[in-house]
């Protein structure tokens, strides 16, 4: 679509999400660098802060790389079931904005409001400032919009926005902005093709667009070097549309050392499965298909899948058919890393009493499980040392874990052993009758080291308290943004 077009089309992302998050219901951290993954020699970062990202810290980054650039950094884990729970009021904010939505991932959509057809820049500006400001008032974070004739421009304006802040690229102005931003900017260019670009003497998105149609499908190929020319020249009439429902559901973990024993990847496994289990319910849906993958040591990926002739949402009949499967999948060596996942689905289990379950003679019955509150298990934290590319939009829903009893197991890292001198673990949630609500700051030698603070109450006082303290117990990660 031209630049003289009456569409206006913005993009929402969250600042930094992950460590934002981290920020905001650690009052502590609010000003610090902070790094959100796997502190493990494996671990990934999965998010960083903008104090951390001026130390060259990044997402995607190996933990270890980052620390090296910020070794001042608190590094914490990923607690997605918060991440999603601030997600979902986000979207809502965006919903009661504007009716056309398109949810992009876990922190970040298009909208295209119909209000604004033909709308002034300055109209659109002063929009845009309400929606930040709702979205700061309803989840207490910072959100950086961008506007533009089309998706592609939008995206390139939320991130000339960043950090806290609004652009509005108008139609008038689009090729002078455009023009002189590295071709890297463009949506679809990545490292492979941005190179290609290079050797021919193509570093702007203004130089791209000034090339022959026929040239550039000729160095990216004929439809992708087709549509990325149309957008360096601002003509993006993709609409923002909903997205459909996700095909499958996933989780892996990869582990700070290879699996060698059968026994523990059946426990991984095993603890893989709830966090898929509980997304599933959630969705209200079951899946027929189960498919497990594994990396071993020399990064080679074996995967195995099942299909049931009945669709189920039964955990144990999940779990039973991964662990078979992972029997398989099982190369020589030891395991780097393991996925499970279910498709196949239906909107609900077959309505009768029994669901199917693999058997030596085949598939016969088993009861269904019923109805009612989900055990603790069913709803520990998802099983993930890392972020990779892709992941961002496939986070766990529903709400977080009720209190757990203290103790050396943690459900949702199969990758390590039991400590019973340490059954705290840095960056846990726990609550306290007499402190409220905290985090574990440290533990060892008995003791554990709690800082007691949430969004609401501010920065709060650390406090060392005895390992088996019998008031200190494992929290919803939810009681730190909302009480």
């Amino acid at each position: 679509m031209s630049a003289g077009t009456d569409r206006w089309v913005l993009h929402l992302d969250m600042d930094a999400f992950f460590a934002s998050v981290e920020q905001l219901t650690r009052p502590t951290l609010a000003d610090r660098p902070v790094l959100v993954g796997g502190a493990g020699p494996r671990g990934v970062v999965a998010g960083a802060s903008y104090q951390a990202r001026v130390f060259g810290a990044r997402s995607a980054m190996p933990m270890g790389q980052a620390r090296r650039r910020c070794p001042h950094a608190t590094v914490l884990p990923p607690r997605f079931t918060l991440y999603k729970a601030v997600s979902d009021e986000v979207m809502a904010v965006l919903a009661e904005h504007s009716p056309v939505l398109e949810p992009v991932s876990v922190d970040e959509a298009f909208v295209e409001p119909p209000d604004l057809v033909g709308a002034t820049p300055g109209q659109v500006q002063e929009w845009g400032t309400r929606l930040r400001a709702a979205v700061r008032d309803r989840t207490g974070l910072p959100a950086s919009v961008g506007a533009g004739s089309g998706k592609q421009v939008a995206k390139i304006a939320s991130e000339l926005a960043k950090p806290d802040g609004l652009r509005v690229i108008a139609h008038a102005e689009q090729a002078a902005v455009l023009d002189p931003l590295p071709v890297r900017s463009l949506w679809g260019i990545g490292p492979v093709s941005g190179e290609a670009l290079r050797r021919i003497g193509i570093e702007t998105i203004g130089g791209l667009a000034a090339m022959d149609a026929r040239e550039v499908a000729g160095v990216l190929g004929g439809a992708v070097g087709t549509e990325l020319h149309r957008l360096a020249r601002g003509l993006d009439d993709r609409p923002v549309a909903p997205r459909g429902a996700a095909k499958q559901i996933s989780a892996e973990t990869t582990f700070d050392t290879d699996l060698t024993a059968m026994t523990a990847v059946h426990a991984a496994v095993g603890s893989i499965c709830v966090a898929v289990h509980r997304r599933l319910v959630a969705d209200g849906r079951a899946a027929r298909t189960v498919t497990v993958k594994a990396r071993t040591g020399d990064f080679t990926t074996h995967t195995r899948s099942e299909t049931a002739p009945y669709g189920t949402r039964d955990l144990a009949t999940l779990s039973a058919i991964a662990r078979r499967l992972a029997g398989h999948a099982v190369g020589e060596g030891g395991v780097r890393l393991l996925g499970v996942s279910v498709s196949g689905f239906g909107d609900e289990p077959p309505l009768a009493l029994f669901e199917a379950v693999p058997s030596g003679s085949g598939w016969t019955t088993a009861p269904a499980a019923p109805d009612g509150p989900a055990d603790p298990a069913t709803t520990a934290p998802e099983p993930s040392d890392d972020l990779p590319g892709g992941v961002l939009g496939d986070l766990p829903g529903g709400p977080g874990p009720a209190p757990l009893a203290p103790g050396p197991s943690r459900p949702d890292r199969p990758d390590r052993e039991p400590d019973p001198d340490r059954p705290w673990r840095a960056g846990d949630d726990v609550t306290h009758p007499e402190h409220g609500h905290g985090w574990v700051q440290g533990a060892g030698h008995g003791r554990v080291t709690v800082r007691f603070e949430t969004a609401a109450t501010g920065p709060g006082r650390t406090r060392t308290l005895d390992a088996a303290d019998p008031g200190l117990v494992r929290a919803d990660p939810l009681g730190s943004w909302r009480a």
